[in-house]
């Protein structure tokens, strides 16, 4: 991936927290490249971690660690954010279309859409996952509404340019539970304004 034209001209990225994708956690920061690494399960109002190469204290294999990040990074709310260029995310399958299938909680889709509703992810932003060859599948996968597909999907051996697929708009609130939206703070209180605006 840091041949691809795609990485070389982002400057910044966000990255799921999973510790498959912590060699791509440690290549932004060794490339200069400012990173976003989510809370894990979003659990903050501040649901982002940034790892700024400038003024990381800490050894970078430390603060990109998922685990790590809470004691050496800052968190960062949606607002105090910049417009982001590559999102990395992880995956369980995925197939040349570019569709993929995570563990099943969702929360890349949030972050995506939640980014996608701030203007912070826009038709620029490409949407990258790391895989092993063995995550690859033939056919179709499922696919819902709230669901992003890639536009690279990269493994060991080769980079896979996938078509561009239509992507969601923001934050699809019907597809979300009570309890999903209670679970993660930024989404509970964004509920709670859109109720009393309405």
């Amino acid at each position: 991936m840091p041949q691809h034209d795609a990485w070389r001209s982002a400057s910044v990225i966000k990255s799921n927290p999973d510790k498959a994708q912590l060699p791509v956690r440690l290549r932004a920061l060794a490339d200069g490249k400012l990173l976003y690494m989510a809370v894990p399960k979003i659990a903050d109002i501040r649901p982002f971690y940034l790892l700024d190469p400038t003024t990381l204290r800490a050894a970078p294999a430390d603060a990109a660690a998922g685990s790590g990040a809470a004691n050496h990074a800052p968190k960062v709310g949606i607002s105090e954010m910049l417009p982001v260029d590559l999102v990395v995310c992880g995956s369980v399958a995925v197939n040349r279309d570019g569709m993929r299938l995570g563990k099943g909680a969702g929360y890349s889709d949030i972050e995506v859409a939640l980014l996608t509703e701030a203007g912070l992810v826009g038709p620029s932003t490409i949407l990258a996952t790391t895989v092993h060859p063995l995550q690859m599948v033939d056919g179709p996968l499922p696919e819902s509404s709230h669901d992003f597909g890639m536009d690279l999907i990269v493994t060991p051996d080769e980079v896979i340019e996938c078509r561009r697929r239509p992507r969601p708009t923001g934050i699809y609130w019907e597809s979300l539970s009570a309890q999903k939206i209670d679970a993660i703070p930024f989404l509970k209180a964004s509920a709670a304004s859109r109720m009393r605006s309405a």
